[in-house]
């Protein structure tokens, strides 16, 4: 990243609406004075921001490139055949729908194409990482459907396969998915699939965190063993925010109804853009080894952690994502998230398997494209130990911070 490109949406800003202008400017100080480690977060690049404030934010285009509901969808039909064609290229998909909106509405749309309201579908448990459209009641996909749980093991936090074909043979579900919002080591897609086979289900993957790795060769891919895979653009993958799906040509046509017109009205066409700049970014060498090097970074900073004390979940990880129990410094995973805030560490809680108390969720994706190492890894391990010990005042250990992050600017002028 060579060029700002929020600070010069901010002066366009300030000559109309310097209110908003000095709220875009004090978000990017705050974005580039502290350290993000919310693992679903990341920087996108100026190109990114770019399309994402095109004229293309302009266009009204229901319906699909050729098919459309509005006239003068010939620049825009362009612009969403050539993020369909990257995104092909890039998993190696025979069909991508990239108009969803975000990662829960192409679950949605998923379970639209696949499902009717009431069918069983086997999916990872919430306390055991996961996400709210896995069968939260709170959720319309606990509503609709009857989700059953599969957890993990209690010892290793390894997701136990064994429970999953028993519990898949015992109720026969419609449908599996297998994917996280809080599971650092790889799925065994793979495994899923011979289930999947089975009991005659179809296996949904919902690849939202490591889809980008899996763009970067860093993660083994759904996309041979799942009927349908579920994606979002920005986490590692660096793009806007905004969600994709990827399935066979046996399904193309249902999961397109299932997005539109079942789920969603017009696209966004400057979001489309902005995951066509995305997925040709992830097309290159450098996104490769950027996306190597988030892995490299999350296992040392887990290694670190477990080093300074904190029980780091599964013992490792093998993707951007960390998670670990605080408590053995004193304190649970609400207390400690707020004292790491107010030194500028931001970061998530998550639930912990087979405990009643939450700990924390960590990434690697936004410190990394920031150009940070295994070094900064191990310097923001230590002082994360200090503040959760409450070993150090949060006005020093702020400053430590921009210290840090100071060397190291999202986007540098």
């Amino acid at each position: 990243m060579s060029v700002t490109h929020a600070p010069q949406t901010a002066d366009v800003l300030a000559r109309q609406d310097p209110e908003l202008a000095e709220i875009l400017l004090g978000e990017l100080d705050r974005q580039s004075s502290t350290l993000q480690l919310v693992a679903a977060e990341n920087f996108c690049s100026p190109a990114v921001l770019a399309a994402l404030g095109s004229a293309l934010a302009n266009k009204y285009a229901e319906g699909y490139p050729g098919a459309r509901h509005h006239g003068g969808c010939e620049i825009v039909d362009v612009a969403e055949r050539l993020a369909v064609e990257r995104a092909k290229s890039l998993f190696g998909a025979e069909h991508a729908n990239v108009q969803s909106h975000s990662g829960s509405s192409a679950v949605l749309a998923a379970y639209a194409a696949l499902l009717r309201p009431g069918d069983t579908v086997l999916a990872l448990g919430l306390p055991y990482g996961g996400h709210l459209t896995h069968g939260s009641p709170a959720n319309f996909s606990g509503r609709w459907f009857d989700f059953v749980p599969y957890g993990v093991d209690a010892e290793t936090g390894i997701i136990d396969h064994e429970q999953v074909r028993t519990l898949a043979r015992t109720h026969r579900p419609k449908a599996i998915v297998c994917g996280s919002i809080a599971y650092p080591r790889h799925i065994d897609y793979a495994y899923f699939r011979e289930i999947a086979d089975e009991v005659g289900a179809y296996l949904i993957a919902d690849a939202a965190h490591p889809i980008g790795l899996v763009a970067g060769g860093a993660a083994p891919s759904p996309v041979p063993y799942a009927d349908v895979v579920c994606a979002t653009t920005h986490k590692v993958l660096r793009g806007p925010r905004g969600g994709m799906l990827l399935c066979g040509s046996e399904l193309a046509e249902r999961v397109d109804r299932a997005v539109f017109p079942f789920t969603q009205g017009g696209a966004q066409m400057h979001t489309i853009a902005a995951k066509a700049v995305a997925f040709g970014e992830a097309a290159t060498p450098a996104f490769s080894a950027y996306a190597h090097q988030v892995v490299a970074n999350a296992r040392v900073l887990a290694a670190a952690l477990a080093d300074e004390g904190l029980v780091v979940t599964t013992g490792g990880t093998d993707t951007h994502l960390v998670t670990a129990d605080p408590a053995p410094l004193g304190v649970d995973g609400r207390t400690a998230r707020g004292r790491l805030a107010a030194a500028g560490m931001v970061l998530d809680c998550c639930v912990l398997p087979h405990a009643d108390l939450r700990g924390l969720r960590l990434g690697t994706a936004a410190v990394t494209t920031q150009g940070m190492a295994e070094k900064e890894m191990a310097r923001i391990a230590a002082l994360l130990a200090r503040v959760v010990r409450g070993g150090v005042e949060s006005a020093r250990a702020r400053e430590e911070v921009r210290d840090l992050v100071g060397g190291f600017p999202p986007y540098p002028a």
